[in-house]
């Protein structure tokens, strides 16, 4: 079993237990021309979780769903879908036996069949009247129930993907794997899209796994998030852990904007500008990156009698540019760059005084202006820095 995969709803399920799992993944390994794409791959989805596997392009997440959906031989490892093995070597189940839906990222509607055809084209084991009553109860449960004669090319993109997802969800597949699904739609009809679909993969508690690269989407849609990397698993977890927890510097950047400064383990700290804080276990000597999130950078006066944890330091800071971006502003700031604001690195005495700040979208500080600035101590992540090559 490979270490830090676990699943924590309670039920005593834990990967490599075929014959529990939604999903199970174990030991996969895939190449294509020799080159590796998927290395060492375990990953179970409980009955009814969804589980957002996320990567930046290229790591092998497209891969992972399309060996589960049987569309690419499995060169290592076994895949089981609701306990039943589905693929090893030698052994792989056709996509159609495998009880499975798919949705692509650009939907793959059947231009040559109406909405009714689209929906109903997984149902061929079912009487005509028996198809018909399911085909309008998807289309109604995707509210389009007006557009049953209708052809993909006269739907808008939102409405193509929401057929998409009810002719998957049609047959009752024991599992869903989704790609991608909502990319292809502007931002406003992204999160309507997704909101809905998220709703009805809840609702009939589906085994769900959605190929994602944007992580405020993993975050909205997920149980728990697996985190991708060169072809392998860099860390899986609850969104909340996966956020406030990383396990490495690069699930803490890909999950979000951060400020790095270089440091050095001193008596089991390490020294930022704001203070010291803890060095989580790094040796003594040690080079380390310190992640700090905009977030962490506490402004007097912006957080309008929100309790936070008590801050560390406080420093004095001009305004550099900010922006209103809706909900939070993204503040730009240049720290007193008076010596004694330094801090020890790899190199010795340093200093970082360009930081990324992010507050609530009310507090809007002019270019030019004067904040005090204060570091949550909570919000810092400590990762050793890689040797010098």
């Amino acid at each position: 079993m490979q270490a830090g995969l676990e699943y924590r709803h309670g039920s005593g399920y834990e990967p490599g237990m075929t014959g529990c799992a939604g999903l199970d993944l174990i030991g996969v390994n895939h190449a294509y021309d020799g080159t590796p794409v998927v290395r060492d791959f375990t990953l179970s989805v409980a009955p009814g979780e969804l589980v957002c596997l996320l990567g930046p392009s290229g790591c092998g997440k497209t891969t992972v769903l399309r060996l589960l959906a049987g569309l690419e031989p499995l060169q290592q490892g076994r895949i089981a879908i609701a306990g039943k093995v589905v693929g090893e070597p030698g052994r792989d189940l056709p996509p159609e036996a495998r009880g499975v839906g798919f949705v692509f990222q650009d939907m793959a509607l059947f231009p040559h069949l109406d909405i009714a055809g689209n929906v109903g084209f997984g149902l061929r084991r079912l009487s005509a009247g028996e198809k018909r009553t399911r085909v309008k109860a998807m289309l109604n449960r995707v509210h389009l129930d007006g557009f049953v004669h209708a052809w993909p090319h006269q739907l808008s993109g939102g409405q193509q993907q929401r057929v998409a997802l009810a002719r998957a969800l049609a047959p009752a597949p024991r599992a869903m794997l989704l790609d991608e699904p909502f990319s292809g739609l502007d931002t406003r009809l992204r999160s309507a899209v997704r909101d809905e679909a998220l709703h009805l993969l809840k609702s009939d508690k589906v085994t769900t796994l959605v190929v994602t690269h944007d992580p405020e989407e993993a975050m909205f849609m997920a149980d728990r998030i697996a985190v991708m990397r060169d072809g392998a698993l860099e860390q899986v977890g609850r969104p909340a852990e996966i956020y406030t927890q990383p396990a490495s510097e690069f699930v803490a950047e890909f999950m979000g904007e951060v400020n790095r400064i270089d440091s050095v383990v001193r008596d089991g700290h390490v020294a930022t500008p704001f203070g010291r804080v803890q060095a989580n276990g790094h040796a003594e000597g040690k080079a380390v990156h310190v992640l700090i999130r905009p977030e962490a950078l506490k402004v007097a006066g912006a957080e309008q009698g929100i309790v936070t944890a008590p801050p560390i330091g406080v420093l004095p800071a001009r305004v550099l540019a900010s922006r209103l971006l809706g909900r939070t502003s993204w503040v730009h700031v240049c720290l007193n760059t008076d010596p004694t604001h330094r801090h020890e690195g790899p190199g010795g005495l340093e200093e970082h005084s360009h930081w990324h700040v992010r507050v609530p979208g009310h507090f809007l500080p002019a270019e030019g202006s004067e904040l005090r600035i204060s570091l949550d101590p909570r919000q810092v992540f400590v990762f050793p820095a890689p040797a010098p090559t």
